[in-house]
């Protein structure tokens, strides 16, 4: 099953519909994305771990495939995208448990199409 790719896919129509409705909404969370996740103190392939590691304790599903897909090409590794869905179960519990293999579901998709890993 190709998690990441299949939710993105699913929220593509919706997404581009509601950005035609509320489209300086949308321009004024980019621009928040872009200045949120640029390099700084912290480098980007850590800011877009973290927010995979969010993503999984909001139960986000868009999120988790946006940031599997932000930090793999962000040169992120299967161990560290794992380590970080990790912490975000220690700090969210159960739920987490749901979600985290649901982040590394998409993480792998990401990462082997990046690497052409085997399927």
């Amino acid at each position: 099953m190709g998690y990441g790719k299949t939710v993105r896919d699913e929220l593509r129509e919706p997404a581009r519909d509601l950005r035609k409705a509320i489209p300086t909404v949308y321009q004024g969370f980019a621009q928040l994305h872009e200045a949120a996740l640029a390099a700084g103190a912290v480098d980007a392939k850590t800011k877009e771990l973290i927010a995979l590691a969010i993503s999984v304790s909001k139960e986000c599903d868009g999120c988790i495939a946006a940031h599997a897909r932000g930090a793999v090409r962000k040169g992120a590794t299967l161990e560290e995208g794992a380590e970080a869905i990790g912490v975000a179960i220690m700090m969210n519990g159960g739920p987490a448990t749901v979600y985290g293999p649901r982040a590394f579901a998409a993480f792998q998709e990401f990462a082997r199409e990046r690497d052409e890993l085997p399927g």
